[in-house]
């Protein structure tokens, strides 16, 4: 199967309308909603509190991009390094067959198809805001199931202390992989108290539908509380290691990219301030919030850390 056809995505004002209803209706939360399409007999994972699936805009009362925007203006350097050439080049990228292999420090390590892996983990949506490094963001209605019930399942060692995450590597797929100036393939990397952390979310789609591949289909990772390119596309492989992975951007702009990668309006690029950004569908600018918003779930994950020496 290829790229979403437009006949099969799921219309914009269709989602808030159904969204809207589901408010009405009562269904604040998401966990009625999923497990009815949960397997027999298993429960839904709770939700952070301040996701609501009814709402139209995010927990600070932000508006969601609109579904153009989110497909039409991406990094993926993969394709190409403009973001308004992506979409078109990965109009006829095959997602389908498509599989990821989990191993490393784990018990239990296998090769998981994604189709599978839906069926198994009951999907959720998440409304989360993305922070690009470079000083742009945006309000994303994603759907997928949270990393940790994937880690969980292969069962990590105990001395599995960092999750390691790798981009399929194919020149012909990817015509932005045959220019040797990047370290490809696109690696990442998260401690594992952090991949373990509710709001880490593997996604398989948007806006109700699956993932385009522009977006990083047929799966990617949303770290929603550390710059956008930390949350690695088109994943092909996850393993769970004893030491800290050495990161794409780490190898190819190791003077201005950090592992943690944290948002932080404190903290400026050593080329521009990281205090402003520019939500796409807006004029102007607006203040850039400590670990993008989330500071109340994800501060604790960093205390005692020096958050300027570890970027």
């Amino acid at each position: 199967m290829q790229g979403v056809p437009p006949s099969q995505i799921t219309p914009e004002w269709i989602y808030r309308s159904r969204r809207s209803f589901l408010k009405a209706m009562g269904f604040a939360g998401a966990g009625a909603l999923l497990v009815a399409c949960s397997p027999a007999g298993q429960q839904a994972p709770s939700r952070p509190p301040d996701l609501e699936v009814g709402a139209e805009s995010d927990e600070l009362g932000d508006p969601l991009n609109d579904y153009t925007a989110i497909t039409n203006y991406n990094n993926f350097y993969e394709f190409s390094t403009s973001k308004t050439d992506v979409a078109r080049l990965a109009g006829d990228f095959a997602m389908r067959p498509w599989s990821i292999e989990v191993g490393g420090l784990a018990a239990k390590p296998g090769i998981f198809d994604v189709e599978d892996l839906k069926a198994r983990f009951p999907q959720q949506e998440r409304v989360y805001r993305l922070r690009c490094v470079e000083g742009w963001s945006m309000v994303i209605p994603w759907v997928g199931f949270p990393l940790a019930s994937l880690l969980q399942a292969v069962e990590p060692l105990p001395e599995a202390r960092y999750v390691r995450f790798e981009t399929l590597l194919d020149p012909e797929r990817f015509p932005g992989q045959r220019d040797g100036y990047f370290p490809w393939p696109y690696v990442e990397g998260l401690r594992m108290d952090e991949a373990m952390h509710d709001l880490t979310l593997l996604a398989t789609g948007l806006y109700g539908a699956d993932l385009p591949p522009q977006n990083g289909g047929p799966i990617r990772l949303v770290v929603p509380w550390k710059y956008g390119f930390k949350s690695i596309k088109s994943i092909l492989r996850i393993d769970l290691v004893a030491e800290q992975p050495q990161t794409f951007w780490m190898k190819a702009a190791p003077s201005e990219y950090g592992f943690f990668a944290n948002v932080n309006p404190q903290v400026p690029h050593p080329r521009w301030s990281q205090s402003s950004e520019r939500r796409i569908g807006e004029a102007g600018r607006r203040p850039t919030l400590m670990f993008n918003g989330y500071e109340d779930q994800v501060a604790h994950l960093y205390k005692g850390m020096d958050l300027r020496e570890n970027f």
